[in-house]
């Protein structure tokens, strides 16, 4: 069972040509477990338009795939670790023999505190993976809104870890929308069409979260812009929870 899947998407694989090889960890999202791993989806009205069943996800041998790396990262966390350190490496030598760095992404379907989840390996003692490896960049969506405001006051938050606020259209959402607007947090919205995106959002340029998976690269403060993805059904339930933003309502 392999942790990482390496370019298994349209969006990571556009990353090789600008110079990464990214490895995505898919687990099971919010209580799909029995564990819920993603603490905001009720309050961000994702958990109806999530992708986990979009695309491959749809398929029972992919959900049970990522139903056995939960459950290994949930019961033998040091077993866990002991495979995915093994992968970080073996990822930074395909990216070196292309001629590309590694970019890791362990909350592809979750949104667990990394930061805070420390472990063993090989007798060395790490406060978490960016500590292992500070010399690969990391990153990841968040709805958690203080994990952000450890990004901006503490110094101890890894510097390696490039985090983007996920933003939601919810009723009761707002606050933590605007937190993060406040700390110029980098943010990204998911709107519902690509053609009619807007140039502008909380007056801010739109730039293209699609053309790459790049978060750090972007300037701190901005706005990226994706569009939904999946079956009509899944956009519907999306508009209806406030998780993607109505065309009509986009530009503010």
């Amino acid at each position: 069972m392999k942790l990482l899947s390496i370019e298994t998407d349209a969006k990571t694989s556009k990353n090789s040509k600008f110079g990464y090889l990214t490895g995505i960890q898919y687990l099971s999202p919010w209580k799909t477990s029995g564990v819920n791993l993603c603490p905001m989806a009720e309050k961000a009205g994702c958990i109806e338009s999530c992708l986990y069943e979009a695309g491959r996800g749809a398929f029972a041998n992919v959900k049970l795939a990522r139903l056995n790396r939960t459950k290994l990262y949930l019961n033998d966390q040091a077993g866990y670790f002991n495979k995915l350190v093994p992968e970080i490496r073996s990822l930074i030598k395909k990216a070196d023999k292309r001629g590309l760095k590694a970019l890791i992404r362990l909350n592809g379907t979750s949104d667990i505190r990394w930061e805070n989840v420390g472990f063993t390996f090989e007798d060395t003692y790490y406060r978490n993976i960016f500590e292992c490896f500070p010399n690969v960049q990391f990153m990841d969506y968040t709805k958690i809104p203080n994990r952000l405001n450890s990004v901006n006051g503490v110094s101890n938050f890894p510097v390696n870890y490039d985090l983007t606020f996920s933003y939601s259209n919810k009723p009761g959402f707002e606050k933590y929308n605007k937190r993060a607007l406040d700390n110029g947090n980098t943010i990204a919205v998911v709107f519902e069409d690509q053609k009619t995106m807007p140039l502008t959002f909380h007056k801010k340029p739109v730039l293209s979260g699609d053309d790459n998976d790049l978060t750090f690269t972007k300037p701190r403060g901005s706005i990226l812009g994706l569009y939904a993805k999946g079956s009509k059904r899944l956009i519907k339930l999306g508009l209806d929870s406030g998780f993607i933003i109505p065309t009509t309502t986009a530009e503010v």
